[in-house]
């Protein structure tokens, strides 16, 4: 079938699976440095309690058959090696079945990750990466030409990230029609880097251009995805200058660079680039890739229609598989940075001259003269979901008391996830939580400071804890 193939797209295919390929190493490696804390048998929500709970329908996953914080790892190592020799292009050099077997691979292991997860993994961009993981199975390799069916999906997943995201601000917070949200988002964020500082004291009329810019960007350039090229390509390049631009202000995971690795499988090099000569697809991968493609589109349903619906939901997936998703981002904006601060004491005895001690994390604000740094794409799951419980205590209703008891305790592997331990020595006797609000400090104070953050204290968030053993002595 000759429409089936588009060999003017060798290279986009090229660059695409060893970008995605790299995304999938940070992915892991960030599972390997971090489950044991979070989701490993002794952390604060164990696999093996969830996988009781929930059925294998609602989780698919391999731990089904069989879990320990061992062969976790082993799932989670053989990921980052499987990922890093799809960057260096092993795929390329193998039949064709057997990349896709690799690619399929890759996918089902982080599938397995992700589907047992749970809050840490509940973020658009895990569901966004195992769409495109999925789709990256049938975009072949060396071997044969792009399949056409598979570009168009990926522009599919392009589109429906940009434009589900505009859609969303244009219907939520009213700061995104007035155009003043960016007077806020670069200071109440979740996780700002090293230049949201100076992105946030930028000029107001500036702000305002950021926010049509980003109308514009996800709103009226998505539908050009569907035109030819060059108008396409030039679509997806104002897409990856927008992402750039997000990748300089703030810290969004993986988010922002595989929506630029999605659009680069729109670019056509062809005009730059000559491609080689490929052979004809076999006739088992051209029906192969027909019926996936027939399946994502009677998939695409849900998240089309809700795309169109008055209640458009926010990063959601409609299968347990994560095949077709809905997404968006910041459809609210924050106008108050609050932050939880956790201390700590060694004392016995609370009394009201005690002397409390931080708990510094890797990349959410805590101390006032530490400049945000850089993290993305590696993802700091402890980090955000502190953000989040900053917003609201329902967000950490089921973890935040399982992580101090794990202070408490002196858990090596919680204590890895954070940038510094003040009780080196031994676990504090009590710890407690309070909520400051923070902003940005003038470039007056900062030079009379030194201290990015200026911080007030508002409430309680948890009050002083201590092991059941302890308080019952």
């Amino acid at each position: 079938m000759e429409w089936f193939a588009a060999p003017d797209y060798w290279l986009s295919r090229l660059v695409f699976q060893r970008a995605l390929a790299a995304v999938y190493l940070v992915a892991f490696l960030a599972a390997v440095l971090q489950f044991r804390a979070l989701i490993g048998s002794g952390g604060i929500l164990p696999v093996p309690e969830y996988l009781r709970r929930v059925p294998w329908r609602e989780s698919p996953t391999l731990f089904r058959l069989h879990y320990s914080d061992r062969f976790f790892a082993a799932c989670a190592w053989a990921g980052v090696l499987l990922a890093a020799a799809l960057v260096a292009g092993a795929a390329d050099q193998l039949p064709l079945w057997t990349a896709m077997l690799m690619w399929a691979a890759l996918w089902a292991l982080y599938l397995s990750i992700v589907n047992v997860g749970q809050t840490w993994y509940a973020f658009g961009w895990e569901s966004l990466l195992l769409e495109a993981g999925f789709l990256a199975v049938f975009l072949g390799n060396e071997r044969t030409a792009p399949p056409v069916l598979v570009l168009w999906l990926l522009r599919w997943v392009l589109f429906r990230v940009e434009f589900g995201a505009g859609l969303i601000k244009l219907r939520g917070d009213l700061c995104w029609r007035k155009l003043t949200c960016l007077d806020f988002h670069h200071e109440t964020q979740p996780m700002p880097g090293p230049l949201s500082w100076f992105f946030h004291h930028l000029p107001k009329p500036l702000h305002r251009v950021e926010v049509a810019a980003n109308h514009v960007t996800q709103l009226l350039v998505p539908v050009l995805l569907f035109t030819p090229q060059p108008v396409a390509g030039a679509a997806a390049g104002l897409m990856i200058l927008t992402q750039l631009w997000l990748v300089l202000s703030g810290n969004f995971a993986w988010l922002n660079w595989l929506t630029i690795v999605l659009a680069v499988s729109v670019v056509d090099f062809s005009p730059r680039v000559t491609a080689p000569a490929l052979p004809a697809s076999p006739l088992w991968y051209e029906v192969l890739v027909i019926a996936v493609t027939a399946l994502l589109l009677v998939l695409s349903y849900r998240p089309a229609r809700n795309l169109f619906s008055r209640r458009q939901a926010m990063n959601r997936t409609y299968d347990p598989l994560h095949l077709v998703n809905a997404y968006g981002a910041f459809g609210s904006i924050s106008r108050v940075r609050q932050e939880i601060v956790v201390e700590g004491t060694d004392e016995p005895v609370v009394h009201r001259g005690t002397v409390w001690r931080a708990y510094e994390f890797k990349g959410k604000p805590g101390d006032p003269r530490r400049l945000p740094r850089q993290f993305a794409p590696y993802h700091l799951r402890l980090d955000w979901m502190m953000w989040f419980a900053a917003l609201s205590p329902a967000y950490a209703y089921s973890w935040f008391d399982p992580f101090v008891e794990r202070l408490l305790t002196g858990d090596p592997a919680t204590l890895r996830l954070l940038r510094r331990n003040p009780f080196p020595e031994a676990p504090p006797t009590y710890v407690r939580a309070r909520v400051y609000r923070y902003r940005f400090t003038t470039w007056r104070e900062l030079r009379e400071t030194h201290a990015w953050w200026h911080r007030t204290l508002v409430r309680e968030f948890r009050p002083p804890m201590a092991l059941a053993f302890r308080e019952s002595r």
